[in-house]
């Protein structure tokens, strides 16, 4: 890939233009991305971070100057070119999937109704209907391999009823689970690795709810409506959601155990 081949260089660079020093990249933790602790010129403890350029992350850097360290990571360089950023650094750094899941519902729904906020005019940031195309695009290219085309064929729909805009819409963090929040000292937890796209609130609510697999394997919708309450969002369009995704979000085997989620909510 011409990104990893690309990707010493690009670290050098940025560790001499940002005056850094680096330590040993964190590769347990990132799966689309370098990721290194670093200290910056004046001794501030910071991180690099070089993202794999994909299309759900394109704005990123966008995100976080929007943001602005409010319930995310502070952005203090950034290389657009390179997907590069240097940001602040979570001490002491532990993530949230460490507290039950009960309690990470009431810190993630703070962290998103923080985030929820309408973009300028001029803003960036695409259309969440425009991922959801994309999905729906290479989820028909497997058609072949679909196990229950009838369930699949319903998640798509629901996806095309749910996509339009609306003068409601917000810049939602559309990844936005336990493992993407971190305890900090500047605020009891900090967001990392937003991926922003302007849409429906109550699609926000999904990626953490897919993250809780014991609670909606034994009660999807008791699951779904405490935290839609969180959120003050509408349950059944969270329900919709999550059904949509589970449904026909592009995977790669289609199996009966991969529409689970989706059979219970059916």
């Amino acid at each position: 890939m011409a990104w990893l081949k690309q990707l010493p260089e690009a670290i050098d660079e940025c560790q001499k233009r940002w005056e850094l020093s680096l330590g040993q990249p964190w590769s347990d933790h990132a799966t689309c991305s370098w990721v290194a602790p670093a200290v910056r010129r004046d001794g501030t403890r910071a991180v690099l971070k070089l993202g794999m350029p994909h299309m759900e992350a394109e704005h990123e850097i966008d995100g976080l100057r929007f943001w602005d360290g409010g319930p995310t990571v502070r952005l203090l360089e950034a290389d657009s070119g390179l997907h590069a950023m240097v940001l602040e650094r979570c001490e002491p750094g532990t993530s949230l999937r460490e507290l039950p899941d009960e309690e990470a519902d009431v810190v993630i729904a703070d962290l998103l109704r923080l985030m929820w906020q309408k973009p300028p005019t001029g803003h960036p940031f695409r259309p969440l209907s425009m991922m959801l195309a994309s999905w729906s695009g290479e989820t028909l290219a497997t058609r072949e391999r679909w196990t229950d085309p009838d369930l699949v064929q319903a998640g798509l729909r629901t996806f095309e009823q749910l996509s339009p805009a609306s003068s409601d819409d917000v810049l939602l963090a559309t990844d936005l689970h336990a493992g993407n929040v971190l305890r900090a000292r500047r605020a009891p937890w900090l967001v990392i690795d937003p991926k922003p796209f302007v849409g429906d609130r109550a699609y926000d609510a999904t990626q953490h709810l897919f993250n809780c697999q014991v609670r909606m394997a034994a009660a999807p919708l008791a699951t779904i409506g405490r935290f839609a309450d969180l959120l003050a969002v509408d349950r059944e369009r969270v329900r919709s959601w999550m059904f949509a995704r589970s449904a026909a979000e592009p995977r790669e085997q289609w199996t009966p155990d991969s529409h689970a989620i989706a059979l219970a909510l059916k």
